[in-house]
């Protein structure tokens, strides 16, 4: 057989099309790692001077909302409810933000831009928000509407505006950031959590504990603070991050396409939807308290809201997954190129696998050798969606294209550093080698077998490589990307 023909109809063709291994080669030996030795890292982005500038304002920025937004709700609550608003309304923020992070587990996007669109939600957003409503209610008094259509006609608009702005900025000068629907929903979801935390504690300080305390005294504030906890955060605290979360589907879409078209278009889509959803969710307690009929606000919230917000849920979680099956599908392209072995992809493919690797990592290699799996794990992730995003054509013009297979082979050389760590230093596993059909299995007694591969590769131990990967001549990585095929690195097959 010819190295570079395909294996058909057995496992390596359902897999991963491999070509055939040469003569077994001698046993590997362990790369020697000290003690205590950190494991690889990938490289870091150098800070230059526009970076720095962009930072310095996006810093500046979200720092004047934050400080706009404790004046205004000092003034206007007073310090004691104040207190009262911000120790509720955190409560539930941890919850929140480690459901949208639960989301991000197979890729985790880096904690700066995290931080970055929460802190956006909860001041940037909040701070323009305020102004802009409190503009439409005193035009609305003037023109002697209802200041009640704020929140029907100017809240939905401005609000879900300002909360996508954040996202919307990564994703045109960090595109490369946002991997798909599940980043959209992230970013947009922390943005949402931060923007309902800082608006709780306007509606649990003030119109809860300072209105119970004015009529009454502390104990009405406090039973107050509590009803409102319960209503407005136990019960529908989902509000603000199913609303937004619309827009994060959009712009999701948009980072995943070639089509400017759709480009566009998503985001917008997503925006009028999470607006058009903000709005009835607002008219339904407006309509309720004008027509005397509080069932209306009731069936409006569970036949319309709460199916929505299933729906999403169930979208989240298939999303989730979907980037665990795309390692699956994308990555046997490198396994042709002899960069990886199909264990390893099998092993990327859900979470338990992932977690059953770290545990043999840990235990071949220590603490280092857990880091160095986890590590591994996130860029064969990353290089996944790298991969898919070349099939789709993302990179349109040549700058970006060469700046992508820069970066395929960044992750490809840290892919290769975080192998070297833990591969071969198993005692109990036989040295193997795949050589496109079966497993050729070297034993502790110096007996050499092959073993015909299981149907479902599930070992999370990956394979030593027969030869080591090829060095390609072309900067643009490995076949069927943007750069040259290399020559197949195997020898005839005996």
């Amino acid at each position: 057989m010819r190295p570079d023909q395909w294996v058909a109809g057995d496992y390596a063709d359902r897999m991963a099309v491999t070509p055939p291994g040469g003569a077994l080669p001698p046993p590997p030996t362990a790369p020697a790692v000290p003690s205590g030795s950190p494991a690889p890292r990938m490289p870091l982005r150098r800070l230059g001077w526009r970076r720095f500038l962009a930072l310095a304002g996006v810093v500046l920025l979200i720092a004047a909302g934050a400080l706009f937004m404790v004046f205004t709700l000092g003034e206007s609550l007073g310090a004691e409810a104040l207190l009262v608003g911000v120790i509720a309304a955190i409560l539930p923020v941890p919850v929140l933000v480690s459901c949208f992070l639960w989301l991000d587990r197979y890729e985790p996007e880096p904690l700066k831009y995290l931080i970055f669109c929460f802190a956006w939600g909860a001041f940037v957003s909040t701070a323009i928000s305020l102004l802009v409503n409190e503009t439409g209610a005193r035009l609305f008094k003037d023109w002697g509407l209802p200041a009640a259509l704020t929140a029907v006609l100017v809240a939905p608009f401005i609000e879900e505006l300002t909360k996508a702005a954040g996202p919307l900025l990564l994703l045109i000068f960090r595109r490369r950031e946002f991997s798909g629907v599940t980043d959209g929903l992230v970013y947009c979801g922390l943005s949402a959590v931060g923007f309902a935390m800082v608006e709780n504690i306007l509606y649990l300080g003030g119109y809860g504990y300072r209105t119970g305390v004015e009529e009454y005294g502390p104990a009405t504030g406090a039973r107050q603070v509590i009803a409102i906890f319960i209503v407005r955060i136990l019960l529908f605290g989902f509000a603000h991050p199913l609303f937004t979360s619309m827009t994060g589907v959009g712009l999701g879409v948009a980072a995943r396409t070639a089509d400017r078209r759709v480009r566009f278009l998503a985001p917008i889509a997503g925006l009028l939807v999470a607006m058009m959803l903000h709005g009835t969710w607002n008219l339904l307690p407006s309509l309720a308290a004008a027509t005397g009929q509080p069932l209306i606000a009731l069936y409006g919230y569970i036949g319309v809201m709460v199916p929505i917000f299933f729906g999403m849920v169930g979208l989240a979680v298939w999303l989730r997954a979907w980037e665990g099956r795309l390692t699956e599908r994308t990555l046997p392209d490198y396994v042709r190129a002899g960069w990886l072995t199909p264990p390893e992809v099998a092993a990327l493919g859900s979470l338990g696998r992932r977690h059953a690797a770290r545990t043999w990592a840990r235990r071949v290699a220590g603490d280092g050798g857990v880091r160095a799996m986890r590590g591994y794990q996130f860029a064969a992730t990353r290089l996944a969606l790298l991969r898919d995003g070349m099939r789709r054509g993302l990179d349109r013009k040549p700058a970006e294209r060469h700046r992508t297979a820069r970066e395929e082979r960044e992750l490809l050389d840290a892919i290769g550093a975080y192998r070297a760590f833990f591969v071969g230093r198993d005692p109990q596993a036989p040295v193997g080698v795949w050589d496109g059909q079966r497993y050729h299995l070297r034993f502790p007694d110096g007996s050499q077998r092959a073993v015909e591969a299981p149907d479902e590769p599930v070992v999370p131990i990956p394979v030593v490589l027969a030869p080591p990967p090829p060095t390609f001549p072309h900067p643009y990585g490995p076949p069927g990307g943007y750069g040259h095929r290399p020559a197949a690195p195997w020898g005839p097959h005996a």
